[in-house]
């Protein structure tokens, strides 16, 4: 236990009650102080190491309505020059990116500029709502293998979760053979899901589509 005198105070003797009772108060204050710098100090440490690692916020409970909210205030983003994007550029400055690349090959993190991007903007959104393992890459079939492997995939649609499709075998397809991905908005319960979706003709989009074409969805820790 720390132990915590006030300066200016003889913390061997108190000579009166009301003496003891300051000093008591005294002591506890400068420890509140202590703990609540503490605190403060930790969380500074966390929010610094969370920005170098590529989020906006650190980890923390997230509702799927924060990411829907703020996918649907991407919807218009168009690519510009050379194809690219903010998604593109915040990507690639994320040690992430380093990985990812090494781990498809060992190119140079610059060639992601340019490249498809319907899951860089995905992870971009969990990155910038700090939604608990909704994973990263720029990868379709890599980040739907994540999902699984850490037991995070599944069959049904849910808000927010992410999507992942196969325009050719849809739903008999395998994780091998996913074109794109998307984040769910919502059921629409008749046999179509409403998703935000980024490199959908060079832009985000809103799109309604088919369940027949979903390879399988992918769920983030949300909180409930």
């Amino acid at each position: 236990m720390w132990l915590i005198y006030p300066i200016g105070v003889c913390w061997w003797s108190a000579e009166t009650p009301a003496a003891a009772a300051a000093v008591a108060e005294q002591g506890t204050a400068s420890h509140a102080s202590s703990s609540a710098k503490t605190v403060k100090a930790e969380r500074a440490s966390a929010a610094a190491e969370a920005r170098r690692e590529g989020f906006k916020v650190p980890p923390h409970a997230v509702k799927p309505a924060e990411v829907i909210k703020l996918a649907k205030k991407q919807v218009g983003v168009h690519e510009g020059k050379g194809g690219m994007t903010k998604y593109h550029r915040w990507y690639v400055s994320t040690p992430h990116a380093k990985e990812t690349a090494k781990r498809d090959g060992g190119f140079s993190v610059k060639e992601y500029n340019g490249a498809q991007w319907c899951n860089m903007f995905v992870s971009w959104l969990g990155a910038q709502t700090g939604v608990k393992n909704m994973g990263w890459d720029a990868y379709t079939v890599q980040h739907a293998n994540w999902f699984k492997e850490t037991g995070r995939w599944g069959h049904t649609a849910k808000p927010g979760s992410v999507v992942f499709f196969d325009w050719q075998d849809g739903s008999k397809a395998g994780i091998g053979d996913i074109d794109h991905v998307g984040i769910v908005v919502k059921d629409n319960g008749n046999g179509k899901i409403t998703t935000i979706e980024g490199n959908t003709d060079n832009a985000v989009k809103e799109k309604v589509r088919d369940k027949s074409q979903v390879v399988g969805f992918g769920y983030p820790d949300y909180a409930r």
